[in-house]
């Protein structure tokens, strides 16, 4: 026999001359009840989880919150091991390296991912390059994430002018982000490692800590002279 249920164009004739009766309409889920069974059941749950804490002695309480500190100290410690792990494999340079113009390519512009690169050109007998490659070769040992390159400038850029040396190119991702070019952008036989360290973590190329520029101001400079100056009057007894 035929389901008087089913919607096929037969029964609906059926209904229309009122032989069968209309197909029962599904029940509507209102919002409403939706939101109503949501509420129960999440009151439901709360108070199963309130009665089993209200149910333990304080000793289970304190194992409860002691298993907690366990697992947050556990997220913790595998983060930690993770980052020191990450920094591990970025920490694989740690000197400055000779390249020539064929290394070129593979050594800074296919660096790799976030390497950070500092080439230095130089040029023997220049004093000031001989001093940058010293500065250098102490910051390579201290930031060994960051990949310290030099090379003999007409080797590596055919016709560089000694003028513009010592220079310095810093690399990211293969890319070009700053220029130190000369004698002056270095401030001379005078450059402290310091200093040097701070320019480059001016762009970010080292970890440094040093945020502001160790060189002292040319007030300070003056203010230290004019208080030697009065030190020594008041040594030899005399006044202003």
């Amino acid at each position: 026999m035929q389901d008087p249920n089913e919607d096929t164009e037969w029964n609906d004739i059926l209904r229309r001359k009122g032989i069968i009766p209309e197909k029962k309409k599904e029940q509507e889920v209102t919002e409403d009840q939706i939101v109503n069974l949501l509420e129960s059941t999440i009151d439901e749950k709360t108070g199963r989880v309130s009665n089993n804490l209200e149910e333990k002695t304080l000793d289970e309480l304190d194992e409860l919150e002691d298993e907690e500190d366990e697992r947050i100290l556990e997220e913790y410690r595998q983060k930690r091991i993770a980052e020191m792990m990450e920094l591990a494999n970025k920490s694989k340079y740690g000197e400055v390296r000779e390249i020539s113009a064929e290394d070129y390519v593979k050594e800074i512009n296919k660096a790799g991912e976030d390497i950070w690169v500092v080439l230095h050109l130089y040029k023997s007998g220049i004093p000031l390059c001989t001093l940058v490659n010293q500065h250098l070769a102490n910051l390579a040992r201290k930031f060994p994430t960051t990949k310290f390159l030099k090379s003999i400038s007409t080797t590596c850029i055919p016709n560089w002018p000694d003028s513009n040396l010592p220079t310095i190119f810093i690399y990211h991702d293969g890319n070009m982000v700053k220029q130190i070019i000369g004698p002056l952008e270095f401030r001379g036989m005078k450059l402290s490692e310091a200093e040097l360290e701070w320019m480059l973590g001016q762009e970010e190329a080292i970890p440094t800590k040093i945020k502001e520029d160790p060189r002292p101001k040319v007030r300070d400079v003056l203010f230290s002279s004019l208080k030697n100056e009065n030190d020594d009057f008041d040594e030899d007894g005399n006044d202003w």
